[in-house]
């Protein structure tokens, strides 16, 4: 069983920046490939950012390639979000996830945070 708890959701201007840290219970973190999807009101959630067990692939959305580095710090167990340059279509709740093998770029994760709200405004 892992628990994820999401954190560092905010409001920022456009162009800003910010860095969301999601913390991961459990003892086999380093096992597991992480995920960031978001969701914006009325919008079905989307993939964001993915990367595997190690950190040494990762996938992005077209929309933030460029912008938003997914990274881990395995012996913290905790994965981070880097945002920048961002933009008020950005705005979402922000959600991090987890699963065993390799990184999907659909839903398919067996573990899920209750997510941050992360709001840009222009």
């Amino acid at each position: 069983q892992v628990q994820l708890v999401e954190s560092g959701g905010g409001l920022v201007q456009a162009g800003g920046s910010l860095k969301l840290s999601c913390a991961a219970s459990g003892r086999t973190f380093g096992a597991y490939s992480m995920a960031w999807f978001r969701q914006a009101p009325g919008k079905e959630r989307e993939f964001v950012a993915a990367g595997s067990w190690s950190g040494g692939r990762t996938y992005y959305a077209d929309s933030v390639k460029g912008r938003f580095t997914i990274s881990r710090d395995n012996a913290k167990n905790t994965v981070y979000l880097q945002m920048n340059t961002l933009k008020p279509e950005d705005t979402a709740v922000y959600y991090c996830a987890a699963r065993r093998g390799f990184p999907a770029l659909t839903a398919s994760y067996e573990y899920w945070g209750q997510g941050t709200q992360v709001i840009v405004s222009s």
